[in-house]
């Protein structure tokens, strides 16, 4: 068999909903299971799936006015058409069979780093795909540069988690397709980033050096996931709840990691090490938390990596579906034609990762 023919056929087998069946009842929404030391994604037929998803989605990149006439002429000015007969096709036959964050860096610097808009309820159908969606709970986000840290004791903290929930849960809680929910994308709990340094962290991490000070983080943090998963699960009591995703490579206080595991069904990270750092970094954190991970955010993805990390659960690739002035790093260019060798590598990349969760799911 041809090579190509290999990797289409095998992208038939996994699809969207990959691999052998794991339980007999079938459930109606993503869930999770582990097969001997092996955690697993379950989909709605009962079927091991390994989430191997697509960061940074977002179309006003075809709006520069270098893009010409392109969004008019070839979809009417219509995101359901981009969705279903570009976005959709090119993500299935690259090998990804879900949706991580979809926003992408709009602006980028010391004193305004802004993401593109969420995705609605009625975009995540129209891509028809599995998918994972953030919810704006808080801004404490690394990469904020404008937002001061937020009380999570103050009564107007919660009043906002529940608008939330109702807003951003409420409406998805009986998709299939969602496969959990997302919340701060690195936060700065006790780390800062250039763009944030002004505010401090969450959190002096020298008080950690005391008891006292390491009580009193976990109640901080308890509160804060309390407070969401509350407002999660007074409008939506079927989906898996993926948390915050961490800055892998920055400072991490373990009493949070430990707080979040009561009310999150996995921990997620963002992480930009090298291959052998991820999978220390990884597995340390799943023996710490008891919890699978996931890994949210990164341009490291092998199936080697991934078979020595069995607690993780998928694999959400960074970098942007089209490029844009702010992000050099992307797969299609603003007339959405392929960036050099990019599609190609990471097509490889993905077979190559549903290969090994044939073998290992099976």
């Amino acid at each position: 068999m041809e090579r190509r023919d290999f990797l289409m056929a095998l992208s038939s087998v996994c699809g969207t909903a990959c691999l052998a069946k794991e339980r007999g009842a079938q459930g109606r929404y993503f869930s999770l299971a582990k097969d001997g030391d092996r955690w697993w994604l379950m989909d709605t037929n009962g079927l091991k799936f390994f989430s191997i998803g697509k960061n940074h989605i977002d179309p006003a990149s075809l709006r520069y006015r270098e893009s010409g006439d392109l969004w008019q002429r070839k979809y009417g000015n219509s995101v359901e058409r981009w969705l279903k007969e570009k976005v959709r096709p090119d993500l299935e036959s690259w090998g990804f069979n879900s949706i991580g964050w979809n926003q992408d860096m709009a602006s980028n610097g010391a004193t305004n780093h802004r993401q593109s808009r969420l995705f609605t309820y009625e975009e995540y159908q129209w891509l028809g795909m599995p998918y994972a969606p953030m919810l704006p709970f808080a801004d404490f986000h690394h990469w904020d540069a404008e937002h001061r840290q937020p009380d999570f004791f103050a009564p107007e903290f919660e009043d906002w988690c529940d608008y939330v929930g109702r807003e951003y849960v409420a409406p998805f809680a009986n998709d299939p397709k969602l496969i959990g929910y997302f919340y701060v994308d690195c936060p700065t709990w006790v780390h800062t980033h250039p763009h944030c340094r002004w505010r401090g962290p969450l959190f002096d991490y020298k008080k950690l050096a005391s008891q006292a000070g390491r009580e009193e983080l976990n109640a901080l943090a308890t509160k804060y996931y309390k407070t969401l998963y509350d407002a999660i699960r007074r409008y939506d009591s079927n989906h898996l709840i993926l948390g915050d995703r961490y800055e892998g490579k920055g400072r991490m206080a373990i009493e949070v990691l430990q707080a979040a595991s009561a009310y999150v069904d996995a921990i997620s990270f963002q992480h930009f090490g090298t291959p052998e750092q991820i999978i220390h970094d990884l597995n340390d954190w799943a023996d710490k938390t008891g919890k699978p991970v996931l890994l949210a955010d990164s341009y490291s993805g092998s199936a080697s990596m991934f078979s020595a990390i069995p607690n993780c659960i998928g694999y959400h690739a960074c970098g942007s579906y089209l490029q844009n002035h702010i992000r050099g790093g992307a797969l299609l260019d603003r007339s959405e034609n392929p960036i050099g060798d990019a599609v190609d590598k990471v097509t490889d990349t993905n077979q190559r990762i549903k290969a090994w969760v044939l073998q290992a799911g099976g």
